[in-house]
């Protein structure tokens, strides 16, 4: 397929005027890099949110180069800045999971607690969040109200204050009953500096406890699937965690939350901004049967299943020891276990022993096994 889109005269193939037509700047994709299937997805696809590799092309090939700055390269969950003498981290992060009510909790409570996680993530304890709510017109009240309650319980629980907010109504037939976006603030203790780039040889890898619960969740719903035994959400607010780890020391080297894409795709992106390999052994991963199970049936990796109450740890191999064991003292790290390390071999690239003694590359997932969860 040609990398040149030729639009019918006059407007383009969907019967709209083309961006020339309107003034925009005309992209040329034809430098962009792999993975291919881009070059043959001239629109917008579910893959692009799905926070594997078709996201990070959208980011590093139009909103990167369109905003620049050294902060957003970093491109990590949330940006750490410094303002008026103290390190601040701030993020911010749009949700529009479908069903906006789901086992273990709803499209509310993700979005405190996701906002929360992504500061975490940076060692900052959480202290504002804003909200904007884009509703469709024709969604019930007690649905937006009980949206509101989860949202403002969810925040009281994880001591964080919503300071700030907006609400747009799109007609109906054009939204899907209730999108939200938070943004959020905290501050960075002094000492602490988690980035991927800290990643060295040796580190010993830490996942909190058992992975794929939430997107399991949002799929039996959706889909109307039973598995025998109801699987809950993990969505959960993890700065109180974060803070034992700390406790323990500050010199933790990175810290993500294995959300779209699942932890393969957290994994694979630290080996690649580290440049360091990464070998974990797919063993000692936490998977609960329930998810495995549901995983072997409609022929999903559970590595590849999205989290929103785990997060994964790269620690320096002195401190692996004392750090897991303030996890699993607390009720959020309970299952924490030790699945890998960093190595200095296959730089960039992450490599799982699996059970039957073989070895297997662990890619970055090219778009979402399950779209829209959070």
């Amino acid at each position: 397929m040609s990398d040149t889109l030729h639009p019918a005269p006059g407007g383009s193939s969907r019967g709209g005027p083309t961006p020339a037509d309107r003034g925009l700047p005309t992209v040329d994709i034809s430098g962009w890099t792999c993975p291919a299937p881009l070059r043959d997805q001239p629109r917008v696809v579910m893959g692009h949110g799905g926070g594997g590799a078709l996201s990070a092309e959208l980011v590093q090939q139009i909103f990167a180069p369109a905003f620049g700055g050294e902060i957003l390269a970093q491109l990590g969950d949330s940006a750490a800045v410094s303002l008026g003498g103290v390190r601040l981290a701030f993020s911010t992060d749009s949700y529009v999971v479908r069903p906006l009510f789901f086992p273990g909790g709803c499209i509310g409570d993700l979005a405190v607690n996701g906002t929360v996680n992504d500061l975490a993530m940076s060692g900052a304890k959480a202290a504002y969040l804003s909200c904007g709510f884009i509703l469709e017109e024709g969604v019930e009240m007690p649905v937006v109200a009980g949206v509101a309650d989860a949202m403002g319980a969810a925040a009281r629980a994880a001591g964080v204050e919503v300071a700030t907010g907006d609400t747009k109504v799109v007609e109906a037939g054009h939204g899907d009953g209730v999108y939200l976006n938070t943004a959020g603030i905290g501050l960075i203790p002094a000492g602490v500096d988690l980035r991927p780039q800290r990643v060295v040889p040796g580190d010993v890898v830490i996942v909190s406890g058992d992975i794929g619960l939430h997107g399991v969740a949002i799929m039996s719903v959706r889909e109307g699937l039973e598995f025998g035994v109801e699987i809950e959400s993990d969505c959960a607010a993890l700065g109180g965690l974060v803070e034992a780890m700390l406790a323990v020391t500050p010199d933790l080297h990175v810290l993500r939350d294995p959300t779209r894409g699942g932890l393969a795709a957290a994994l694979c992106e630290i080996a690649t901004a580290s440049c360091t390999g990464i070998v974990i052994q797919e063993r000692a991963i936490p998977v609960p049967p329930a998810v495995a199970n549901a995983c072997a049936i409609l022929g999903l990796d559970p590595m590849y299943v999205a989290n929103e109450g785990k997060l994964v740890a790269f620690v320096p191999r002195d401190h692996a020891d004392a750090v897991l064991e303030a996890m699993r003292a607390h009720p959020l790290g309970a299952g924490a276990a030790i699945i890998g390390e960093a190595v200095a071999t296959h730089p960039g690239m992450v490599v799982a022993g699996t059970p039957l003694g073989g070895t297997r590359v662990v890619d970055l997932p090219l778009g979402e096994q399950l779209p829209r969860i959070c």
